[in-house]
């Protein structure tokens, strides 16, 4: 998939030039210069998590699933709520302390404080785009252009330690491969579960 590529590509650009003593299950986590500044900023990491949320339940709830985009905006729906449950039980599980916490990449199970592995905010950002990038991507290209946000926040999470180099690309592997899964179910799960109303949608409500 586009984004795990493009994440890949971008993370090796974070790596050191000489030699450096990496560790964790990929081999490849370590520190990198703290930069929390200019685009990099957490607060637009912010910006970009809880705008991807509004933008996803908010366009559910405007189209509805009567057509291909509402259907999409479930499908992406699905994918968010599915995979944020799947990355907090991963949390819970691993318990990995987060560069901001230690220097040391393979600090597992340290405690329920330590919820580094994986990146529950790039799987998620991973997720809501996948089911755009399906649907749309082979007609429009430029839609391919969304996997530029997981990358980005996958990017920002290292420089300003919130997150190990394998964090993030275990959490854009899960949400792309959940959003994945959303993408070619027959039907949006969520929207089957609640009341038809929501299936129609604010937009056909007042057409």
């Amino acid at each position: 998939m586009r984004t795990l590529s493009s994440l890949l590509l971008c993370l090796a650009l974070l790596a050191p030039g000489g030699a450096f003593a990496s560790g964790g299950p990929l081999g490849i986590d370590h520190r990198v210069h703290y930069d929390n500044s200019g685009i990099w900023k957490r607060s637009n990491q912010n910006v970009l998590m809880y705008g991807t949320i509004t933008t996803v339940v908010g366009g559910a709830l405007v189209f509805g699933d009567q057509d291909k985009l509402g259907d999409t905006f479930w499908r992406s729906v699905d994918a968010l709520a599915v995979t944020s449950l799947g990355t907090e039980g991963l949390k819970l599980a691993f318990q990995r302390e987060r560069p901001s916490q230690t220097s040391n990449p393979d600090r597992f199970f340290a405690g329920s404080h330590a919820q580094s592995f994986p990146s529950g905010e790039v799987a998620a950002v991973s997720a809501a785009v996948t089911p755009f990038m399906v649907n749309y991507g082979q007609d429009h290209p430029a839609v391919y252009a969304l996997a530029l946000l997981p990358v980005y926040d996958a990017i920002a999470r290292v420089k300003t330690r919130g997150h190990w180099q394998s964090d993030v690309l275990v959490g854009a592997a899960v949400g792309t491969g959940v959003g994945l899964w959303a993408s070619h179910r027959k039907s949006p799960l969520i929207v089957g579960w609640l009341p038809g109303g929501f299936q129609v949608g604010f937009i056909h409500h007042f057409k």
